[in-house]
């Protein structure tokens, strides 16, 4: 069986890079950082294309979600997700409720460009 052709991936994009998840705070998400830790594997998902903004989500490794991608992010992220393009993260730092909630979680990402 042959495989899906890898879709091109967004010109003057870079494939790796590090991005902080945003919404954390909502719907009791926060309950899921106690386990990560650096280098921790987590899920990107892309929305569903029936969304009027579209965006890219964080996931831990059982599926639950943890926030989403910054907005600037998922404009170019989400349609190339979309196509077929896969892209893994990794967590960086986790910090406490101190921090913005906005700069809890870092993540790299890797985008598997081919």
């Amino acid at each position: 069986m042959a495989s899906t052709p890898t879709p091109a991936f967004p010109e003057g994009r870079p494939p790796r890079f590090r991005a902080t998840v945003h919404g954390t705070v909502f719907g009791d998400r926060e309950r899921h950082f106690a386990g990560l830790g650096r280098g921790d594997p987590l899920q990107l998902r892309a929305d569903p294309p029936v969304q009027e903004a579209p965006e890219v989500w964080v996931h831990v490794a059982t599926g639950e979600p943890i926030g989403h991608l910054p907005p600037d992010i998922a404009q170019w992220l989400w349609p190339w997700m979309s196509l077929g393009g896969v892209a893994e993260a990794r967590v960086i730092r986790v910090e406490g409720a101190d921090a913005p909630s906005w700069r809890r979680l870092l993540i790299d990402v890797t985008c598997r460009v081919e």
